[in-house]
C-alpha cells in the first residue's frame, strides 16, 4: 500500500449527529431574539404611540416639529398640518410625519 492510501485509512470518520447542528444555532438564535426584545419590539412600540399622537391631533393643538419649530395647528389636511408660527401669524405646512410632540391640547369641550 502506498502512504496515501495508508492515510486515508487511518483517518477516523464521524458521523453528524442532528444535535450538534441545533446546539450551533442555539447562541444565534438567543441572539435574534434578545435584539428582538431589547431594540425592535421598542422601537414599535413608541412608533405605534407617535402614529397614535398624529391621528389624534387637531386644530388648536400646540406641536413642536422636528426641526424644533413650536407652533399651533389652524388645519389638519390628509398628510399634512397647516402650523401657525410666531407672533406676526405666518403659516406653514407640515408633514404629519414632522410633527415630534404635543406641547399642549385644546379641551375637548
Amino acid at each position: 500500500m502506498t502512504k496515501l492510501h495508508v492515510l486515508l485509512a487511518q483517518t477516523p470518520t464521524v458521523a453528524p449527529s442532528g444535535s450538534s447542528g441545533l446546539l450551533q444555532l442555539a447562541p444565534m438564535i438567543l441572539l435574534f431574539g434578545a435584539m428582538y426584545f431589547l431594540l425592535i419590539a421598542p422601537q414599535r412600540k413608541k412608533q405605534k404611540a407617535h402614529e397614535k399622537m398624529l391621528t389624534e391631533l387637531k386644530s388648536g393643538d400646540e406641536v413642536v416639529t422636528t426641526g424644533g419649530i413650536y407652533g399651533t395647528i389652524t388645519s389638519v389636511k390628509d398628510d399634512r398640518f397647516i402650523v401657525r408660527i410666531g407672533d406676526n401669524n405666518a403659516k406653514i405646512e407640515v408633514g404629519k410625519g414632522f410633527i415630534s410632540s404635543v406641547v399642549k391640547r385644546t379641551d375637548a369641550s
